[in-house]
């Protein structure tokens, strides 16, 4: 800072209308970017930052250690899957064996962050982790399949922002490998920089139900050859303000290939294709498309309310398979 002081006297005199100038200049920060500055939390990133920060404290406040519960699944299930696979039939059928699906879905897998009291396995970060890396010393293939569920698909999202009969649905048929999810947000024009997507939803009414035409282009979607309920992440606008609640912006959607209480109409143009091979992996890729398909308010993550929350969706939670899984 600088002092007040005769000798500093000019310089403040300068500054401030420097300053001044450049406030007026600079343009205003946008909803989505002061929605990412509001996201989050501060953990020990606030000791790093601090310029003096305690290594010994951070690894006693974040020690890491295994519940038996959670040593028991990685010393037991997790060895009998690793057991199962086989790296070199796994590359030629580019696939995993039924048996191995089969094996995944039954023993919760894909629901290892999903809460006891609705199925789940009810797992640390530390779990998680350990169980990916451990699966990713024998298969690629199956280590993705196992990771995608638990960060980058819906259940985190559905936990923590879902409405309660959202969570009564859905969480328990994710925990028992009865929906398979993916999470649609990677696009040709944007790859997953969700700021610039341009994937939209529009809101209408359509014989006496709120909801949206959506048209979307997602590609490099992992699962979604195989997935039975697709996380999509839009624009969403309101041209016509027929928004009670919520508001225009990003926008998470959870759509089901087949019909259920939120989507009793089914959802007949949504088109799941295409399967992709990024790297020569074996794991499922494919795209998400739909052209103006009418989608009810009744399908968006947390309900109207939430329109237009999707950037701090996106930010606080599906950072998870970035942070945990994908390191792992």
């Amino acid at each position: 800072l600088v002092q007040r002081t005769p000798k500093h006297k000019h310089a403040r005199t300068f500054i401030a209308p420097v300053y001044n100038f450049a406030k007026r200049i600079m343009p205003k920060i946008s909803d989505t970017e002061r929605a990412a500055l509001e996201s989050g939390t501060i953990a020990f990133d606030k000791d790093l930052f601090s310029g003096d920060p305690s290594l010994k404290e951070i690894c006693q406040k974040y020690k890491p250690v295994l519940t038996a519960e959670e040593q028991s699944f990685l010393n037991n299930e997790v060895e009998v899957l690793c057991e199962m696979l086989d790296g070199h039939q796994i590359d030629k059928d580019q696939n995993l064996s039924p048996k191995v699906w089969q094996y995944i879905r039954e023993n919760k897998f894909m629901g290892m962050v999903i809460p006891k009291h609705f199925g789940g396995k009810g797992f640390g970060a530390h779990a998680h982790a350990k169980v990916v890396e451990k699966i990713a010393g024998r298969s690629l293939a199956c280590a993705v399949t196992v990771m995608v569920p638990n960060s980058l698909g819906p259940g985190e999202l559905l936990h923590h922002y879902g409405t309660p009969e959202q969570k009564a649905y859905y969480l328990p048929r994710l925990a028992h490998g009865i929906d398979i999810p993916c999470f649609g947000l990677t696009g040709p024009p944007n790859g997953s920089d969700a700021a610039s997507m341009r994937d939209e939803g529009i809101v209408c009414v359509e014989n006496g139900v709120l909801g949206m035409r959506i048209t979307c282009n997602k590609r490099y979607i992992t699962l979604a050859p195989v997935a039975t309920v697709v996380g999509l992440a839009f624009r969403l606008s309101d041209p016509n303000k027929l928004l009670t609640k919520g508001k225009e912006g990003i926008t998470v959607a959870l759509l089901p290939t087949e019909k259920n209480q939120f989507a009793p109409n089914g959802l007949p143009g949504l088109k799941i294709g295409n399967r992709h091979d990024p790297l020569g992996a074996a794991f499922m890729n494919g795209t998400v498309q739909s052209e103006s398909m009418f989608v009810p308010m009744s399908c968006v993550i947390g309900g109207e309310e939430r329109t237009g929350f999707g950037w701090n969706m996106l930010m606080e939670c599906l950072g998870e398979g970035r942070g945990i899984s994908l390191p792992a």
